[in-house]
């Protein structure tokens, strides 16, 4: 065959091919008309199977789910939930947000990430007075409100517990003004709420079988002072708020308006389960120029002295919280066992008169705040004699009314170096041998590291009542709730142990206070 021919072949060939298009597969022959161009296609045998979605996170009983936005941290969606469920401190909220949701332990959150909260309340809680008799014997330890609604305050009532108290001072409103608790009243527009839900705080405290005393600074009141200056002490000389040793902190005792906003806070906190209402500064100022200070009663009520006017405000507030089954006590300055006219006269703290309308009196028998008394330079190391001294003084004053004696005892190192455990125990055993019913430790910056060494000791001493009786509040158990998980169950972690002292202590940072009343 010629070149030409085969050549011709061979083009006649590719032309056929060319308009055979049944002959070439579909996807070879779609790319363009001109030509014909291979186009990979993937088997289907080589797909792999589609995972399938995950089910739906879905919130157990007693359980909200939560769905984390942008920027969201574990800490503050426990901050935002902790008014919904059981838990008193943020921090328990979100240790207990990582137990349901097994491999949550970082801070931060995903946005779209699923949360599971647990412990959401039904509806919030209502505590009840759980009442005890007057002549109950409370052992307590006194707690800021910062400290009270804080995870170390309640290790501190939980420690204090352990080691034989079965009570607790903490405040509700301190001479700051500062209420610490959510209280709807036109005078108290300064509220930080330290304890963000006072049913919640005394459950908890009941919980624990310890008797809740809340404590109520009156008529010491900067905030109040400040913010509503025609509440306060008015200075003769100048017309203006009266300052004492130039300090703008007292309102005025005699003024019904004041009278009446502490009462109110004061049935408030007994409607929410709280077991006692003790109120602190009931008395007029004692120190600063005296004449220049001028009062509403001396105008309204010319014939009035300053105890009249404590006495007469003290009847209308135990009428008042008396019928709601909480006990009513008053905390009085020591020195007012000796009965010196100048001491009544000032603070107008006629014992007599008061204690016809309490039920239990606590005298502040710091034996460091007796200075110049009976002869001694250092009464801070002389426990002894000013327990001693100042129980005889107020039972005789006392003796004829049913009202109970329970004193403040000291449990801070100032003006004394003999501070100790033993200095402690002192204190407690005079106390009782002279007719004292119990007692209340204070320290300013909750460390009661020597009370925590001693009550044990006392506990354990061969004679049986030496320190104290050992009265205690029927047991209330808490419910004990399971805690739901998402997934698999979170890995348990045994607790620390809580008998460490340190734990229990104020920190070492915080500045010494100790002055108050």
């Amino acid at each position: 065959m010629s070149q030409s021919a085969s050549g011709a072949i061979a083009r006649a060939f590719t032309l056929t091919l060319a308009g055979c298009s049944f002959l070439v597969p579909a996807a070879l022959a779609v790319q363009n008309p001109h030509g014909v161009q291979l186009v990979p296609v993937k088997s289907q045998a080589s797909k792999k199977p589609e995972a399938p979605a995950a089910p739906p996170v879905v919130a157990p009983p007693g359980t909200v789910l939560y769905q984390a936005q942008r920027g969201d941290s574990l800490p503050g969606v426990a901050r935002k939930s902790l008014r919904k469920t059981k838990y008193l401190t943020s921090i328990e909220l979100a240790d207990a947000i990582r137990q349901a949701n097994p491999g949550h332990n970082g801070v931060f959150l995903k946005a779209g990430e699923t949360l599971i909260i647990p412990g959401i309340l039904d509806a919030p809680i209502v505590e009840k007075t759980v009442p005890i008799a007057k002549d109950f014997e409370v052992r307590a330890v006194y707690l800021t409100g910062v400290m009270a609604g804080s995870d170390h305050g309640l290790r501190i009532i939980r420690r204090w517990r352990e080691v034989g108290g079965n009570a607790v001072v903490f405040d509700l409103k301190d001479s700051d003004g500062i209420v610490n608790i959510a209280f709807d009243h036109p005078l108290a527009s300064g509220q930080r709420h330290y304890i963000p839900d006072l049913p919640k705080f005394t459950r908890f405290l009941h919980s624990q079988n310890i008797h809740a005393i809340a404590r109520i600074a009156i008529f010491r009141d900067e905030h109040l002072v400040t913010s509503h200056p025609e509440l306060a002490v008015k200075s003769r000389r100048t017309g203006q708020s009266w300052r004492e040793n130039g300090k703008l902190v007292w309102t005025d005792p005699s003024n019904l308006k004041v009278q009446d906003y502490d009462i109110a806070l004061a049935k408030f906190a007994a409607q929410s389960g709280v077991d006692e209402i003790q109120f602190d500064y009931v008395r007029f100022p004692a120190e600063g120029d005296q004449k220049d200070a001028s009062f509403n009663f001396q105008t309204s009520n010319p014939g009035w002295q300053r105890s009249d006017v404590i006495t007469r405000f003290l009847e209308r507030a135990y009428a008042e919280i008396h019928p709601t089954g909480a006990l009513f006590s008053l905390d009085v300055f020591g020195v007012m066992a000796w009965q010196r006219p100048v001491d009544l006269s000032h603070t107008g703290q006629d014992i007599v008169g008061m204690a016809r309308f309490c039920d239990v009196l606590s005298p502040m028998i710091y034996p460091s705040h007796f200075f110049g008394m009976d002869g001694y330079a250092r009464p801070g190391d002389a426990p002894e004699h000013f327990i001693g001294e100042s129980m005889d003084r107020f039972k005789l004053i006392t003796k004829d009314s049913s009202v109970v004696i329970r004193p403040w005892l000291q449990a801070f190192a100032w003006r004394t170096k003999t501070y100790s455990p033993k200095y402690v125990e002192v204190q407690i055993e005079v106390a009782k041998q002279k007719g004292g019913i119990g007692f209340l430790f204070w320290n300013a910056n909750n460390d009661y590291s020597k009370p925590f060494t001693a009550m044990p000791e006392m506990r354990a001493a061969k004679e049986k009542g030496r320190f104290f009786r050992g009265d205690e509040l029927p047991a209330k158990a808490e419910p004990a709730a399971a805690v739901p998980v998402a997934a698999a169950p979170a890995v348990s972690t045994p607790a620390p142990a809580p008998t460490a002292e340190p734990a229990a202590s104020a920190p070492a940072s915080h500045s010494v206070k100790i002055w108050r009343h």
